[in-house]
């Protein structure tokens, strides 16, 4: 080979390494970081080319989706009853990105995940359209349908567990939003509408919003009581002074009215709601011992189920008179309804809180399980004996004619409840907040445990009650619940 031919050669061959090199380089190292370019149509395009799986309650599909005229994204999403399921399902925009199931089990449903490397194949070969897995849920569309008829027009959430297990049945937030009005390219004045709407319909208040609870965290201080041996009988009276000064103050914590609190047994106080009987609780035990008690029942710590919830909190530094508040759901305590929900069902469930989840099984397009989520006992803040003798008192609330959750009662089941009307604001100047938490038993078995908060701006603020407002809403979801079962 003569000289020019050989440089020619080299410079040929220098070109062919170097297109190596950039390919493998492109290929290899930078692959990741193109794909999740926000710049780069291709991963959405391929997202959209086909239709994705559905999410499922039931047995039936509570998404879908439709063809489109739009020459890339040829699928647009669909939900039916869309403001129903937004809290579980979120949204899948082909603008704005995804949430909640529709976000966590994006591979699932769009057939990207790696254990459908098979099915992708597969239609590879036969020229079958590829189509994304199922996303089973644990929900109860009665009970979902129950919450979110009784919030409708209220701002507010509801939250229901099935003790045993830990499935979650019912997860309703109002204000709501159809995640359809927002899936497709064109729909950005809706999304804009959405997003700069005051009552904030996006938020997912049942895991995303933390409220005082209000004497449904006297549950927490009860628990707590009988854990460490501060009560051991229910029905003794309490060395509980009535004013009780708070330590280090000359205020008096108040009751809601002229109560029979002054060393009222536990299941007076609980059934009456006596702020002082379990103010004073608390100081007695302490804040280290309240701060233990709240953690075991899941406070201060996020919840994944498997999207995240917000962590629920009971204050660490704090002096005797805030840890008298604390342990009557003020000051600086809070907690979201799924927390409180978890509070419930772990009294019902006699002490042991199973881990909440609502995802029940992850399918491939040909029906294959491919995953499936176990029950898992995440704690034990009650022993079974303890658990048993709250039950009985949260029983007391409901049936007992002096009890504030009467409303709570189902004929054929026993229920307990308790609720709650929590300040709001400085100087409680807001609205207060109206709670319910309870749970019902058919037989021997305990099927349901609910908590409701209700934000009614709209209503007097005399009406404002737990059992007033909170109360028919969580009978309506265990009713729900128990006739489905039948």
């Amino acid at each position: 080979m003569n000289k020019p031919l050989r440089r020619i050669a080299i410079f040929c061959g220098l070109l062919v390494l170097a297109l190596l090199v950039r390919e493998n380089w492109l290929g290899y190292v930078k692959a990741d970081s193109l794909n999740t370019n926000a710049h780069n149509q291709r991963p959405t395009i391929e997202r959209y080319s086909h239709a994705p799986g559905n999410i499922i309650v039931d047995g039936k599909p509570v998404t879908g989706a439709v063809k489109t005229d739009d020459t890339y994204f040829k699928y647009k999403q669909t939900w039916k009853d869309g403001p129903m399921w937004a809290p579980v399902t979120g949204y899948g925009s082909q603008v704005y990105g995804s949430t909640q199931l529709e976000s966590i089990d994006d591979g699932i449903l769009s057939g990207t995940d790696p254990r459908l490397f098979f099915d992708r194949t597969v239609s590879m070969f036969t020229g079958k359209n590829q189509k994304g897995g199922d996303v089973v849920t644990t929900l109860n569309a009665d009970a979902q349908k129950a919450a979110y008829d009784g919030l409708k027009g209220k701002k507010g959430a509801a939250v229901a567990i099935d003790p045993s297990t830990g499935k979650i049945l019912a997860m309703a937030s109002t204000p709501s939003y159809d995640p359809s009005t927002i899936a497709g390219r064109t729909d950005g004045t809706a999304w804009s509408n959405l997003f700069n709407d005051k009552n904030d319909p996006l938020m997912n208040r049942a895991l995303r919003q933390t409220y005082p609870p209000g004497s449904t965290f006297k549950l927490v201080t009860a628990a707590a009581a009988l854990q460490n041996g501060t009560v051991s009988d229910p029905d003794a009276k309490t060395d509980s002074p009535l004013p009780y000064i708070m330590p280090g103050t000359t205020t008096p914590l108040k009751n809601e009215g002229n109560l029979p609190c002054k060393n009222a047994t536990l299941r007076l106080a609980l059934t009456v709601s006596c702020n002082s009987v379990f103010g004073h609780l608390g100081v007695e035990l302490g804040k280290d011992k309240m701060l233990d008690e709240a953690k075991k029942f899941g406070f201060n710590s996020e919840q994944f189920i498997p999207v995240r919830a917000d962590a629920s909190e009971f204050p660490t530094d704090i002096n005797q008179s805030q840890t008298a508040l604390s342990s009557i759901g003020q000051f600086d305590t809070r907690a979201t309804p799924l927390q409180m929900a978890m509070v419930a069902s772990a009294i019902a469930n006699d002490g042991k809180l199973m881990k909440p989840y609502m995802v029940d099984e992850l399918r491939a397009p040909n029906l294959d399980v491919i995953d499936k989520t176990q029950p898992e006992q995440m704690s034990q803040p009650l022993s079974a004996g303890n658990a048993q003798k709250l039950q009985s008192m949260m029983e007391s609330v409901v049936n007992d004619p002096m009890g504030t959750g009467g409303s709570a009662k189902i004929s054929g089941a026993t229920v307990g409840g308790k609720t709650g009307t929590a300040q709001n604001g400085v100087d409680n100047k807001g609205l207060p907040y109206a709670w319910f938490v309870s749970y019902a038993k058919v037989g021997n078995s305990s099927p349901v445990a609910v908590a409701v908060v209700v934000e009614d701006g709209a209503a007097n603020r005399d009406d404002i009650s737990g059992g007033g407002l909170a109360g028919p809403i969580a009978h309506d979801v265990m009713k729900a619940v128990i006739d489905s079962g039948k």
